[in-house]
């Protein structure tokens, strides 16, 4: 059984969330700017946070400023980070280790199509082709990221998704999205999904994070998604692979027969891929980058080392030098690698709402809420959730009742109860040989 002082600090940071939730849902919330029609939300953000955030995860997530707990034995935090907002969090516990105004509304760009992949990857077989017509790639934003998709040629799921994640492809998600019943369709799934991971910061207005009026998210939020997706086997894949070969358009070839040649393209995480300035991180599996006239550059990366699995987002850095936003996050990332097991952490990254409904073998698909196939997972430090403990009386306690199993632990705060899960990623170290 835990410590009680480590129970009491996470009943505290479950309860600062049901709060918080409540907070986020009535009129006059001071989580953050409102997401609809709201200049602050959209334009270029002031040079300073909000003095109220959302406290999803603790309170202390939702004050401006760096939190950190240092102490005896804990490293300093790298003094050369210029990012607006940034976190680290342990991706399997979901302890926050240290954030810097981590609920900071702020615009995502092509990060958030990590909320898209998670949202809509379940729903198309890899193997399911696609002929696409005009309509699909209507309402791309003018100077978008593009892969290469042509109308009237036909393309695999599994290539549409190689070009979402490694081209960052606005027209391979407007594809996806026609596939889904179109933009407006998509945009509501999204949005949808994003309030079950209690991603309350976030207001989805366009799926592929092009700049558009009321749309943001935060680093806490984009750390949620891509914990979140991490849980799916394909997510993981495509997210680590560092080049694919992409379908080209059909030409007429010698003797007027129809040829289809392919081209190469290759990830533009640069943490991944590496760069002139920026070398491959050791240890790294993905996750996502963007960048927008609003936004800036945007970073959310997940990487392992000595058996710890970190999560590192870095939204819009003030230095204006080549690649900041992945040397930033490498500083970091080496920073929560020394101080993790020693730093006591600040928050928690707070699990799906549907993690509290789940029962021994659902979600095998790894779907967000479900172990998917990350394995079955720990509470805390114990081999055995607490929620299956007997309670005092001799019952089998409030676990038994809900049928809450699989490495969930159940806390009691103030009449209310949430999960939190540890969520093992074995895949996460077996990618494709590095280039």
């Amino acid at each position: 059984m835990p410590a009680p002082k480590k129970t009491a600090r996470r009943s505290l940071l479950v309860t600062s969330a049901v709060l918080s939730s409540l907070a986020l849902a009535a009129p006059a919330a001071l989580a953050a700017p409102k997401p609809s029609g709201s200049p602050s939300a959209s334009a270029s953000p002031s040079a300073t946070p909000p003095a109220s955030m959302s406290s999803v995860g603790g309170a202390r997530l939702g004050r401006p400023g760096t939190q950190v707990n240092l102490a005896s034995g804990v490293p300093v935090l790298p003094k050369d980070v210029s990012a607006r907002s940034w976190i680290v969090a342990d991706a399997e516990s979901g302890d926050v280790l240290a954030a810097h105004n981590a609920h900071w509304r702020l615009a995502p760009a092509s990060t958030l199509k990590m909320l898209f992949a998670d949202t809509l990857l379940p729903k198309f077989p890899s193997d399911t082709e696609h002929k696409v017509v005009p309509a699909d790639l209507a309402g791309i934003g003018a100077g978008s990221s593009m892969v290469g998709i042509k109308e009237e040629e036909t393309y695999t799921v599994h290539d549409l998704w190689l070009g979402v994640f490694l081209r960052s492809g606005n027209d391979a998600v407007h594809v996806l999205s026609a596939m889904n019943g179109g933009v407006e369709s998509t945009v509501k799934e999204m949005n949808e999904h994003a309030e079950e991971l209690q991603a309350l910061d976030t207001h989805v207005v366009s799926p592929d994070g092009y700049d558009a009026e009321g749309q943001v998210s935060s680093a806490y939020d984009l750390t949620l998604f891509a914990r979140s997706g991490m849980q799916k086997k394909d997510f993981r894949e495509y997210a680590s692979t560092v080049r694919a070969k992409f379908p080209g358009q059909t030409r007429k070839g010698k003797k007027g027969k129809k040829v289809r040649e392919s081209f190469e393209i290759q990830n533009t995480n640069r943490l991944l891929a590496g760069d002139a300035d920026v070398p491959v991180y050791e240890g790294i599996a993905g996750v996502k980058n963007g960048n927008t006239t609003n936004a800036g550059a945007t970073f959310t990366g997940v990487a392992e080392r000595g058996g710890k699995v970190l999560l590192v987002t870095v939204m819009n850095p003030g230095k204006s030098e080549h690649n900041e936003v992945y040397k930033e996050t490498a500083r970091l990332f080496d920073w929560g690698f020394k101080a993790a097991g020693k730093v006591r952490p600040v928050g928690e990254l707070v699990p799906p709402k549907g993690a509290a409904r789940a029962k021994p073998g659902a979600n095998p698909s790894g779907e967000a809420g479900g172990s998917g196939d990350g394995g079955s997972g720990t509470a805390g430090t114990g081999s055995k959730p607490v929620a299956g403990a007997p309670a005092a009386g001799g019952s089998s306690g409030i676990g038994t009742a809900l049928g809450i199993t699989g490495g969930v632990l159940v806390l009691l705060a103030g009449g209310a109860f949430l999960v939190n899960r540890r969520w093992p990623l074995p895949d996460l170290v077996r990618r494709r040989t590095r280039p």
